[in-house]
């Protein structure tokens, strides 16, 4: 299943669209900041209205009634970066416990196709599982399935 999303651009490791709305064209970025080089190298996502340069504001409610679409570009964004880094690992998480909520409801919705692509953990009580239905997560984090074959 194709899910609607925004056309991005892509420059070194920052994505950047347009979402449109009944607020306007806001300008909107996904960062993945190396955390950790190495083998496995390790990433954190981050992602919201680009202010200017890398800057971002994560915490903005834009609310430009096209919060699946973001999700769905941010996820397509996801999976470019996965598709050129393999073998890399990205850790995710809302920047409010709420943004997180909405995060995991996601993943849960399509976890499906989500588990097709990568394994799926989540951070509970102090140490990462595999990602199931029920629990509250406070963050996640992704590893391609190819790497596992490599």
């Amino acid at each position: 299943m194709e899910l609607e999303r925004y056309d991005f651009k892509v420059t070194a490791n920052r994505y950047l669209f347009i979402s449109m709305g009944p607020k306007g064209r806001i300008k909107k970025m996904v960062k993945f900041d190396l955390h950790r080089g190495g083998r496995p190298a390790f990433y954190t996502l981050s992602f919201g209205d680009w202010l200017t340069g890398e800057m971002i504001d994560d915490k903005i409610i834009t609310n430009n009634r096209d919060s699946h679409k973001i999700l769905a570009t941010v996820a397509a964004t996801v999976v470019d970066f996965m598709d050129k880094n393999p073998d890399a690992l990205i850790l995710a998480m809302g920047s409010t416990p709420a943004r997180t909520r909405l995060y995991q409801m996601n993943i849960n919705k399509y976890l499906p196709m989500i588990g097709a692509l990568f394994v799926v953990e989540g951070f509970i009580r102090g140490a990462w599982q595999p990602f199931k239905y029920g629990p509250t997560y406070t963050a996640f984090l992704l590893k391609h399935k190819k790497y596992l074959n490599l």
